[in-house]
C-alpha cells in the first residue's frame, strides 16, 4: 500500500502522456523527459491525452507501484500549461486536491513548517 506523507516529494508531469505505457515505459519518460531516476522513491504523476485519468509511479525500494484513477465522468479540470517546464512539484496537500479534480494551486494549507517562538 502506498502512504503518501508530507515528506515525500511529488513530480508532475506536465506533457500528456501515452497510457498504452507501464512501468517500463513511464520510467523512461522519469528518466528522459523528467531528467529524474525513477528509483528515487519520488511520487511520478502523469495524466493522459484526454485528461480523464491520472497514473502514478513509484519505487518503494522494493519494487514499483503503479496506480491509477480514471474519472467516470468528465475530465481533470487542472493541469500545468505546456510549454512551461516539463515537470512541476507538488506539495501533499496539492496532490490530494488534484485527485480529487481540483485546482491545487488555489487551495488554502497551513504551511509545511513554522518557527515556534519561545
Amino acid at each position: 500500500m502506498i502512504q503518501v506523507t508530507p515528506h515525500m516529494r511529488i513530480l508532475l508531469a506536465a506533457e500528456p502522456v501515452d497510457f498504452r505505457k507501464g512501468i517500463d515505459g513511464l520510467s523512461g519518460i522519469c528518466r528522459k523527459v523528467l531528467q529524474s531516476d525513477p528509483f528515487s522513491g519520488y511520487l511520478f504523476v502523469f495524466i493522459n491525452r484526454r485528461r480523464t485519468a491520472i497514473k502514478i509511479l513509484c519505487y518503494d525500494s522494493q519494487g514499483f507501484w503503479l496506480c491509477q484513477k480514471r474519472l467516470s465522468k468528465g475530465r481533470f479540470n487542472w493541469w500545468p500549461k505546456k510549454g512551461q517546464s516539463a515537470g512541476r512539484f507538488l506539495e501533499t496537500h496539492e496532490l490530494q486536491m488534484l485527485l480529487w479534480n481540483g485546482d491545487p494551486f488555489h487551495t488554502r494549507a497551513a504551511p509545511a513548517w513554522r518557527r515556534l517562538s519561545v
